[in-house]
């Protein structure tokens, strides 16, 4: 892993890889490289340890020079994030270079019969096998090579390959990892996000697994792995390239805090009537017919997608009266999960790309499920994969703390949610209404709750000093707890734990003492029942952490006099349904999470250790 970028076209290529690499940071990375044709047909190399701006460096210190070539942005899996191990990797004979994500998991046998056969291996990593074994089929073009090299392959891959032998050409394979080709005027790309060419071309050919592209002046051509000719849809890209900058913000995390009303709104467009209450998934493949006789619903997920999934549990069970079992995609295969008849699986994943999601799915289909995508990327492999795919419209997400995609994903659920209920007959058009009419204000009450950021400065001051967290939430709500800890782990290194607020006096109690804040989510609608219970059991529960002598920092609604009290910290939100809540208190803890990691010095947009798309297991 991470980030591969590759430019083709009568422009100079450094310029272009080196931006869109800059444009793929946000996924992680340790070291840096890139390569190039240069015109005395030589492939010439520069790499770098740690940021980008090494590498910047060690090409102005060393320009070089050409019109094609692929760059790389490294996260370290085989081997220590040296120079030595960063991509780009040549073979023997210095007239091949690859970059690589993915894991080759065969690489030590491979290694080892290619050293018996004269091979001379320099790095630790897993990939420069690849460039070994290609160097041993090229024996005339470069993509017959690549071919013949990849079915030597176990393991996960997205590769792009030139060789100076074969010039004026790039081949890019795929077997796990995304690849996208972008289609400009006499000029393409290959990438493995979007974001690295939107500010090229908005025309992309996504490849499927097993796909080989392959790169030239004239144009490209698309084979499978034995040399037929495929064919692949052309997609053109919506977002705006300005949306992936930084606009003024400090960080991404929060200029993609602050999109979240555009985010929510637009993900709302189209799908629901505001005189009516009716939902419209008109762009979901499966049929009325279909969702009103599916009789369970399965939702799948990795991280902040999986807390999306169990708050949608909690929207779907209430609205369409349908049992709903949420797994962790890294979980899911490997229990041989038990799929009845007429169940729905739905997958929910950012970037569409989560190698454990894809498996689940995959799981879940060859078991006779219809699979649905929540998914913010079109025309990823999730969502070529699915039956139907409801997408979020939360545009570009660089920050690699989830904040924008983990709202438009609840979203997205409770637009599912109530279709499923109007189609089933759990929704009448009392409730459908009063809930599309509350929810078309949610983007409105969320930029009242970023009107107030400047009440984390000071809320942050000691809270940043903390070196454990407690968060409680009941309910619906537990799933905005776990979402919320989370959040404070990924950015500021604090430890910090999710709890069900009911779950107190077995076991979370014993650790409160006058060190620990505890985060817990009081709000409450006024007009749920259901709502009013959990509120007074969560006074309580407050009124238990006090007694402990344990910082209460409270979400609560506004003018909550009841939890003013008793809270050491409040933060308000305003008052909506009970389903619509989560919606406006993850707000607040997404923005006590940033403020916290820098006042603490983190890196918010880049923690450490962790990636934006994880595409291997």
């Amino acid at each position: 892993m991470c980030g591969i970028v590759g430019y083709i076209g009568s422009r100079e290529a450094v310029p272009v890889i080196v931006d869109g690499l800059r444009r793929l940071e946000y996924r992680g990375y340790d070291s840096a490289g890139v390569a190039v044709l240069s015109d005395a047909n030589c492939l010439e190399l520069r790499r770098a340890s740690g940021k980008l701006r090494n590498l910047e460096e060690a090409i102005r210190t060393k320009p070089l020079s050409g019109l094609y070539g692929i760059g790389h942005t490294r996260w370290a899996t085989h081997g220590r994030p040296t120079e030595e191990n960063a991509h780009p990797h040549r073979d023997c004979t210095g007239r091949i270079v690859v970059v690589h994500n993915g894991i080759v998991e065969n690489y030590l046998q491979l290694r080892k019969q290619l050293t018996a056969e004269g091979h001379t291996f320099k790095t630790e990593t897993d990939t420069e096998v690849l460039a070994h074994l290609v160097e041993k089929y090229l024996d005339g073009n470069l993509e017959d090579a690549v071919r013949k090299a990849l079915k030597q392959i176990s393991g996960v891959f997205a590769i792009s390959v030139i060789a100076s032998s074969d010039p004026h050409k790039i081949v890019a394979a795929r077997s796990g990892p995304p690849v996208v080709v972008g289609l400009g005027q006499n000029e393409f790309f290959v990438a493995s996000d979007v974001p690295a060419i939107l500010s090229h071309t908005r025309d992309m050919i996504f490849l499927n697994d097993g796909d080989v592209a392959v790169l030239t002046p004239a144009g490209i051509t698309l084979t499978d792995f034995n040399g037929r000719k495929v064919q692949r849809a052309l997609s053109h890209i919506l977002w705006d390239p300005i949306m992936a900058e930084k606009g003024g913000y400090k960080h991404f995390m929060l200029k993609e805090i602050f999109e979240q009303p555009r985010a929510i709104k637009d993900t709302l467009v189209g799908r629901i009537g505001q005189e009516s209450g009716r939902v419209f998934l008109d762009e979901v493949d499966i049929s009325e017919q279909e969702f009103r006789e599916f009789q369970q619903v399965k939702i799948v997920a990795c991280g902040t997608s999986w807390h999306a999934g169990l708050t949608g549990k909690f929207i779907i069970e209430r609205l369409a009266r349908l049992p709903v079992e949420v797994d962790y995609g890294s979980e899911f295969r490997y229990r041989d999960p038990i799929i009845l008849p007429n169940t729905l699986t739905i997958v929910i994943s950012q970037s569409g790309e989560t190698a454990d999601t894809l498996a689940a799915q995959r799981e879940a289909k060859s078991k006779g499920s219809k699979t649905l995508a929540i998914c913010n990327v079109v025309g990823s492999m999730i969502t070529r994969e699915a039956a139907g795919t409801l997408l979020t419209h939360a545009g570009p997400e660089i920050g690699v703390a989830s904040t924008k995609a983990f709202t438009s994903q609840i979203t997205a659920l409770l637009v599912l949610g109530m279709y499923l209920g109007q189609v089933r007959g759990t929704l009448d058009s009392k409730g459908s209404c009063a809930l599309v009419q509350e929810l078309a204000q949610i983007p409105g009450k969320l930029e009242q709750v970023l009107a107030h950021t400047d009440v984390y400065e000071e809320l942050t001051r000691n809270l940043s000093k903390a070196q454990d967290f407690l968060y409680l939430g009941r309910g619906i709500h537990f799933p905005i707890a776990l979402e919320g800890a989370l959040k404070l782990k990924e950015i500021s290194y604090i430890h910090a734990e999710g709890y069900p607020a009911g779950e107190m006096k077995h076991g979370p109690n014993a650790l409160i003492d006058e060190n620990l804040p505890v985060v817990v989510l009081a709000t409450c609608d006024p007009e749920s029942e259901e709502s009013r219970v959990h509120y007074e059991k969560t006074l309580s529960n407050i009124q238990e952490v006090k007694a402990r002598s344990g910082v209460v920092v409270a979400v609560a609604c506004e003018g909550d006099e009841e939890v003013a009290k008793m809270a050491d910290y409040l933060i308000t939100i305003p008052v909506t349904r009970e389903l619509l809540l989560p919606l406006l208190e993850m707000i607040p803890l997404q923005l006590l999470a940033y403020y916290i990691a820098v006042r603490r010095g983190c890196d918010v947009d880049q923690p450490r250790n962790l990636a934006k798309s994880v595409t291997v297991e």
